[in-house]
C-alpha cells in the first residue's frame, strides 16, 4: 500500500509537489514544536539567527520530504533529466581517465539523492558506484528504499561490516562509493569534530576508505532550484590531503562540509540531531568541546 501511494505521488508535477512540500514545511514548523525548536538551535549555533530564514530552511526541508518519491520510483533517465544544469563533471571523467576509484561526500544539502543517481544514470556500466545506507527502523520501509536507491549501475551497502568491505572492494575495483559524511556514526566508528563550532560525532570511514584504495575524494551536491525547475548538480574537488590523525581528518571534512553548507544554508537538513551523542559513546572531551 505505501509503495502504491509513493508510485502515485511520483507522478505528480515537481513544481506541484514542490508548493505542497513547502506548505507543509512552514506549517510543521509552525506547529510542531521539536521540529521548529531543532532547526532553531541548530541554525543559531551556525549563526543563522534571522526569522525569515529559518522559516525558509522549514519550507525547503518539506520540498525534501515531497520530492523523495519522485527520485526513487520514477525511471532513471526520468530523474537525470531533473537535473538542469552540472557543475564540474571533468573532475569525475579526469579520475575515470586516470584509473582511480571515487569516494563522493555528499551532505544533507539540497536534493542529495539525486546526486549517486545521476552519477549512475551518467557512467559506463562497468564503473557503477557503491552507495553505503542507514537500513530504516521501520521495517515496512526497507522494500521501498532497496527499491527507491537500488537503481541500474548503483549498489548498495548498509551501514555495517559487510557494507564497509562492499565499500573496499568497489574502490579496490577502480570504481566510486558515496557516503552521508554528516550523518552520525554509531559507537567505535567516529571521533568527535567540531561542526560549526560543536563538537560533533563524526565518521572516520571516509580516511579509510581513501587510504585503502588510494582514491579521489569530491564533494558532491545539488541545489534545488526555485518552482519545482529541477536541479543543480555541483562536484567540487576535496581541496586537502586528509591527515593520518582520524580526528584532524573528521574535522577537515565538516570543515568542508560547513563551505557547502554556508553557500545554500536554507537547504541544509538542519532538523537533523545532528549533535546527539549515540549509544556507548562517551561525552566529547574539553578539547573538542572548545576548539581553538
Amino acid at each position: 500500500m505505501l509503495k502504491l501511494l509513493f508510485f502515485c505521488v511520483s507522478r505528480l508535477p515537481l513544481p506541484l509537489l514542490h508548493a505542497i512540500g513547502g506548505t507543509a514545511g512552514a506549517a510543521a514548523y509552525r506547529w510542531a514544536a521539536s521540529f521548529r525548536r531543532q532547526i532553531d538551535a541548530n541554525m543559531a549555533q551556525a549563526g543563522y539567527a534571522d526569522p525569515a530564514m529559518r522559516r525558509a530552511t522549514a519550507r525547503e526541508i518539506g520540498k525534501a520530504m515531497a520530492e523523495i518519491p519522485v527520485i526513487w520510483l520514477r525511471p532513471l533517465a526520468q530523474v537525470e533529466r531533473l537535473v538542469r544544469e552540472t557543475r564540474g563533471w571533468e573532475l569525475i571523467e579526469a579520475a575515470q581517465a586516470a584509473g582511480r576509484p571515487i569516494v563522493f561526500l555528499t551532505p544533507h544539502l539540497g536534493c542529495f539523492e539525486i546526486t549517486a543517481q545521476t552519477y549512475a544514470a551518467r557512467t559506463a556500466a562497468d564503473k557503477p558506484i557503491t552507495v553505503l545506507y542507514r537500513p530504516p527502523r521501520q521495517a515496512v520501509l526497507a522494500p521501498l528504499i532497496q527499491a527507491g536507491r537500488g537503481r541500474p549501475n548503483m549498489r548498495l551497502a548498509a551501514a555495517d561490516l559487510g557494507g564497509v568491505r562492499a565499500l573496499m572492494r568497489a574502490l579496490k575495483n577502480g570504481e566510486a562509493a558515496g557516503l552521508l559524511p554528516d550523518q552520525t556514526p554509531r559507537f567505535g566508528e567516529g571521533v568527535w569534530a567540531p561542526f560549526f563550532g560543536r563538537p560533533a560525532f563524526t565518521v572516520t570511514l571516509t580516511r579509510r576508505l581513501v587510504r585503502a584504495g588510494r582514491a579521489v575524494v569530491l564533494l558532491a551536491s545539488a541545489e534545488r532550484l526555485p518552482h519545482g525547475a529541477g536541479y543543480r548538480l555541483v562536484v567540487e574537488p576535496f581541496d586537502a590531503a586528509l591527515a593520518e590523525d582520524e580526528t584532524e581528518a573528521a574535522t577537515q571534512i565538516n570543515h568542508a562540509l560547513e563551505t557547502l553548507i554556508r553557500r545554500l544554508p536554507t537547504q541544509y537538513l538542519w532538523n537533523y540531531n545532528r549533535y546527539k551523542i549515540p549509544p556507548g559513546v562517551p561525552q566529547p572531551p574539553a578539547a573538542a568541546a572548545n576548539p581553538a
